[in-house]
């Protein structure tokens, strides 16, 4: 590893002596970093960095030269990471500096350990499965970065009234689900929102996309689990004369007519896992699930 981009979404004082180890390990490693224009110029005024460092501020400034990316933050930040990094292959390493993290797996206290590993070649890749969405007419907001690494979420807006989301696969009609909104979920995703509307949970090399309705009114709607290679379209019915799309934190306000259309991107979105990190050990961990007695003897 001779070169990584170092992207954060947020300055806290929390996470000084995390972006003090980081830099730590790689100067000892000679790799070169390059910062995220805006989280340098926050850690340059908290006073976080004495050093002058090269910045970046767009997908335009990235290459496929770069042999990671480390984000510092939470799940949030490395969904934002996405938006840089795009088709250029470049992997994710995340530090976990915000709350749940599923995605940021690397805790505060084991950086170094973590880092080690993966200079060491001790890791594992997990490709991601994103989504990719067309609308007609189009939807300006998503013109250029029309894909999701969690999901692509369609919801009823300034109303408490339902939404319908008449849904094909594949040109095939399945249901029109009357509900909140309607939840199409990567694996990666499975642990988000999704999961919050009683959505299962998928592991990420996993070939399959959950459709989730958010809080349903036909009482036998259930969360589906479809192939990711299904094409998806959905048309809209709601009292208001529009609805939301989002794609993962990035929302639009599309009018009632829109026709929207969703399928696996061409790309996939590349983690790192360090030899010391588990996604099974991670799912335990933040979902409790070992908060059990009975289970004290399991390793």
């Amino acid at each position: 590893m001779k070169k990584v981009a170092i992207y954060g979404q947020s300055y806290t004082i929390t996470s000084e002596k995390e972006v003090q180890i980081l830099l730590s390990v790689l100067s000892k490693n000679n790799i070169v970093a390059f910062f995220e224009k805006d989280f340098y110029e926050l850690l340059k005024e908290n006073n976080s960095i004495s050093k002058k460092y090269p910045t970046f501020t767009s997908f335009h400034d990235l290459s496929d030269s770069f042999d990671a990316m480390i984000t510092i933050g939470g799940d949030g930040t490395i969904l934002r990471a996405v938006t840089y990094i795009r088709d250029l292959n470049i992997p994710i390493i995340g530090i976990n500096a915000g709350r749940l993290g599923f995605l940021a797996t690397i805790k505060k206290d084991a950086i170094e350990e973590s880092l080690a590993c993966v200079l060491r070649g001790e890791y594992t890749i997990q490709e991601r499965t994103l989504l990719q969405i067309k609308t007609i007419p189009e939807t300006k907001e998503f013109s250029e970065i029309n894909f999701a690494l969690n999901e692509v979420t369609i919801a009823r807006k300034n109303t408490t009234s339902m939404i319908g989301a008449k849904t094909y696969l594949n040109n095939e009609y399945l249901t029109n689900y009357w509900a909140d909104g309607l939840i199409i979920s990567t694996p990666t995703g499975s642990t988000g929102y999704s999961l919050s509307c009683n959505g299962p949970v998928i592991l990420p090399d996993s070939k399959s996309l959950v459709v989730t309705p958010i809080a349903p009114h036909n009482l036998n709607a259930r969360p589906m689990v479809i192939p990711d290679k299904t094409t998806i379209q959905l048309e809209i019915s709601a009292r208001e004369k529009d609805f939301l799309i989002s794609l993962d934190s990035r929302i639009a306000t599309v009018p009632q007519q829109t026709k929207i259309f969703i399928e696996k991107a061409p790309f996939t979105i590349k983690s790192i896992l360090p030899k010391n990190q588990s996604y099974l050990r991670t799912l335990r961990s933040k979902l409790l699930w070992g908060e059990d007695t009975r289970n004290e003897s399991n390793p």
